[in-house]
């Protein structure tokens, strides 16, 4: 761990469920999880990230060819300790997700993260991008606190942003505005029953997100770094090519 605050989650859920209709053809044989940039999986970029940051136990949802995902995790041999949330009967979407996964998460606040964000963090030692978000999160004043990028210079991210951050790190959406400078970009912490009120079945985090935002309880801090969303093949490439370097 290097410098992680005392506060920082110790648990993380992955998503890592989704059917990466995007990415195809890397995905018609392999989950999106699986799909290589600068040879490694993109779960194994998330998870080494974690871990750096503290985490010890991360919750993995499988559905598309999770048998294949399951023994990859099977033989990491590092750091964190996995435990796979089975979503193979339905995809529960990023709020089911987490909703069913929530009785292996505990109570304590936990990391969430998807698996197609790969990062370059410019953070000093002990102040990484997880750290700083780490000791961001305030439970008696948020509800979630959000990793974000600036639109400018990401990869793979198509939009016109989605927030905009207060001087004190309270987040609100773009709503009507043409743009925003900011773009959630897959790293959140939460308290597993944030989600407890939420329907069965499949939704998105975005809608509670959107009311806890309209009560003043959505905060973020912004990424020191380059952001890859690596969505589809194009993305992926220009993510590798981003991490080669110049030359």
């Amino acid at each position: 761990m290097s410098g992680a605050p005392k506060t920082a989650p110790r648990t993380a859920m992955v998503l890592a469920a989704g059917l990466g209709t995007r990415m195809r053809p890397l995905t018609d044989d392999r989950p999106k999880a699986l799909v290589e940039v600068a040879g490694r999986a993109l779960i194994d970029h998330v998870l080494d990230r974690l871990a750096g940051a503290g985490v010890e136990r991360a919750v993995v949802n499988v559905h598309w060819f999770a048998d294949r995902l399951e023994r990859h995790l099977a033989d990491r041999g590092r750091s964190p300790d996995i435990v796979i949330s089975d979503e193979r009967a339905e995809l529960l979407e990023t709020g089911g997700g987490l909703k069913k996964a929530a009785p292996l998460l505990g109570s304590d606040p936990v990391f969430v993260a998807n698996i197609d964000s790969v990062w370059t963090d410019n953070g000093r030692e002990g102040n990484s991008a997880l750290n700083q978000l780490a000791r961001l999160w305030n439970p008696s004043t948020m509800d979630a606190a959000l990793l974000l990028a600036r639109r400018e210079g990401s990869i793979g991210f198509e939009g016109n942003g989605d927030v905009f951050l207060a001087d004190d790190g309270r987040l609100t959406f773009r709503g009507d505005a043409p743009e925003a400078p900011y773009a959630y970009m897959g790293v959140h912490i939460c308290r597993p029953d944030y989600v407890a009120d939420g329907p069965d079945g499949p939704f998105s985090l975005s809608r509670l997100w959107r009311q806890s935002a309209a009560a003043g309880r959505l905060y973020g801090c912004v990424l020191d770094g380059d952001w890859m969303h690596v969505g589809d093949p194009q993305a992926r490439d220009e993510a590798e090519a981003r991490l080669a370097g110049p030359g």
